[in-house]
């Protein structure tokens, strides 16, 4: 579809818009050339010529604008004075007769040519393709410094060097002269451009005739085939002229394109790079061409604001309907820049749905997050939370029984069950309320100094097996900044969790050192370990390496989230001698205190 897309749009620019001067003039030029030459050779009438040359200066019209209609009925009302009949180029018309055709004939063309533009303009405007500009049609090429400069050089080198050829006239001949006129004539077209360089050719084209072509001093010319060498100069100088600024004009082009491809390349790796925000790509609209815009969205039936940068001149705003609902609005946009506009237009349009995309992965994230959680949850409630509730029901209503006398050790075994079980749920709950806490953002630490070893004492006194566990911790210690009550939750879950895999005969051990400004407490274990692949999978809640052992998987998510609150680092490292050892690095305090993180 983009060939016949792209066909579609050529054509309805070239019809909605005039030819350029540089494309009709030389065309019209040598079509009436061959006009006169021929009714020179035929000896045609005035009536013939008229008609032909009318029909070539209406058509000249029909393409071309208000200037090339003029030039074109100026060049014809010369082909009619001058080949009419002999002698040629009277310069005067044959009859008012000739200059009312030829009025006629650049009028008629010119509102024909008007009518059928603006009828396939309209056409064009009601219709859904995006409006691309014709190559060629980015405005002059050249400045109006330039063009005043051309017709400078027309204006003082035509002079001198008919001044010169004049003086040399014995040794040269006609056509020495129309070569160094049409020199002139092209330098006049490289520094000023089209229009100057007509102008020149004209002028150079009475001067040869005036001074260089007998009979001298009068614009009677004796022989046709000298008017045929003079018009054939014009034609030759228009087209060359013609040829030079198409020239200029597509280097004009090129450099456009040039910065348009810099400007695309710079923004597919501002996009790639990440930078791909609604908002981000309207301010690397604004940075390249310094366009404020903003893009818009209908929702609901109003047009809402989805991603502004700069301040809108609403007298001045080009819209750009980017999709169905969708717009996008620049200040200050000329037609050089609409496909630039274009580009930018899908970009922000992609980036915003990029970022929709992302909003709707992350609450579906979230959502599936949350769905693991409970479902987990309710894992744990079905097993790891109802067996101790069993064992406390079992053993309370086994105490409860009428019809059964118990010993004094078989009350104080039931006791301890029902102890032992009311601590398991304690901690179990505790670590959903804690894992709670920190999925919710509640959690404000307050940090302030602390005793390494009253907190580790602390920690593990309400632990079962709390008397196997070893405290090697030095009496010179310096005190840490911390969150005492943190602390004491994350070293009670790492010393539980030790517990756990601790064989009986080598018992976990808290172990504290200085190194490198902070305090490294380290809980030991010499169980299985941990391979070094599983090590950030332990973090996770509900996560319980290999599904072994026992408890909800909560405990090391819990320590890991209490100390990410706190900014303290906490790694895994191994135990020498197989097992693992967990260290929790923490900054020695000062004698600043520091306020409430929260």
């Amino acid at each position: 579809m983009a060939g016949p897309v792209h066909a579609a749009q050529w054509c309805s620019a070239a019809l909605t818009d005039p030819v350029p001067a540089g494309y009709v003039l030389p065309a019209g030029a040598s079509a009436l050339l061959v006009v006169g030459a021929a009714s020179a050779q035929a000896h045609a009438g005035s009536a013939v010529v008229l008609a032909t040359t009318a029909a070539v200066v209406g058509l000249c019209a029909l393409a071309g604008a208000l200037p090339s209609a003029v030039v074109a009925a100026a060049i014809g009302w010369l082909t009619v004075s001058g080949f009419s009949r002999a002698p040629y180029v009277q310069l005067q018309p044959h009859g008012a007769t000739a200059v009312w055709v030829l009025s006629l004939s650049a009028s008629g063309g010119l509102l024909l040519g008007y009518g059928v533009r603006s009828a396939f303009a309209t056409a064009r405007r009601k219709s859904t393709l995006s409006v691309m500009p014709l190559p060629g049609r980015v405005g002059p090429s050249l400045g109006r410094a330039r063009q005043v400069a051309g017709l400078g050089l027309a204006a003082a080198g035509l002079p001198v060097l008919t001044v010169v050829l004049v003086a040399a006239r014995p040794r040269l001949h006609l056509v020495d002269d129309l070569l160094l006129f049409l020199f002139v004539v092209v330098m006049v077209t490289i520094v000023g451009g089209f229009w100057p360089a007509v102008l020149a050719a004209v002028a150079a084209g009475l001067l040869l005739n005036w001074f260089f072509v007998l009979p001298l001093h009068t614009f009677t010319v004796d022989q046709w085939q000298n008017l045929l060498a003079l018009l054939l100069f014009v034609a030759v100088a228009v087209a060359v002229s013609s040829v030079v600024h198409l020239a200029a004009r597509r280097q004009k082009e090129a450099r456009a394109s040039g910065r348009e491809t810099d400007t695309l390349l710079d923004l597919a790796r501002t996009v790639l790079a990440g930078a791909d925000t609604p908002t981000q790509v309207l301010e690397h609209l604004r940075q390249t061409l310094g366009l404020p815009a903003d893009l818009s969205e209908r929702s609901s039936g109003r047009w809402a604001t989805v991603a502004t940068v700069g301040d809108l001149d609403l007298a001045d705003v080009t819209t750009l309907d980017v999709r169905d609902g969708l717009l996008l609005r620049v200040s200050g946009a000329g037609l050089d820049h609409s496909r630039v506009l274009a580009a930018f237009a899908a970009q922000a349009a992609a980036a915003l749905d990029r970022d929709r995309l992302r909003a709707q992965a992350a609450q579906a994230e979230a959502l599936a997050a949350g769905n693991r959680m409970r479902t987990a949850l309710l894992s744990a409630v079905s097993h790891d939370l109802r067996t101790p509730l069993a064992s406390v029901k079992a053993a309370v209503s086994s105490l409860r029984q009428d019809d059964i006398t118990w010993s004094a050790a078989d009350e104080e075994e039931l006791l301890a069950t029902i102890e032992e079980s009311a601590d398991r749920l304690d901690a179990l709950i505790g670590n959903l309320l804690d894992m709670s806490r920190l999925q919710t953002g509640a959690l404000h630490p307050y940090l302030r100094h602390t005793s390494l070893e009253e907190v580790a004492l602390l920690a593990i006194a309400g632990l079962d097996g709390a008397a196997r566990v070893l405290l090697e911790m030095p009496d010179d210690l310096p005190l840490v900044l911390t969150d005492p009550g943190l602390l004491d939750r994350v070293v009670g879950n790492l010393v539980a969790n030790a517990l756990r895999f601790s064989p009986a005969a080598r018992p976990p051990a808290i172990g504290a050192s200085v190194a490198d400004g902070v305090v490294v407490l380290t809980v030991v274990d010499h169980g299985p370990g941990v391979p070094p692949g599983s090590r950030e999978q332990i973090f996770e809640p509900f996560q319980r390496l290999g599904d072994a052992g026992t408890g909800v998987g909560l405990g090391l998510a819990v320590a890991k989230g209490f100390c990410d609150a706190m900014g303290v680092l906490i790694d895994v490292r191994e135990t020498p001698g197989g097992g693992l050892t967990m260290a929790v690095s923490l900054r020695i305090a000062t004698t600043a205190i520091p306020a409430d993180t929260s």
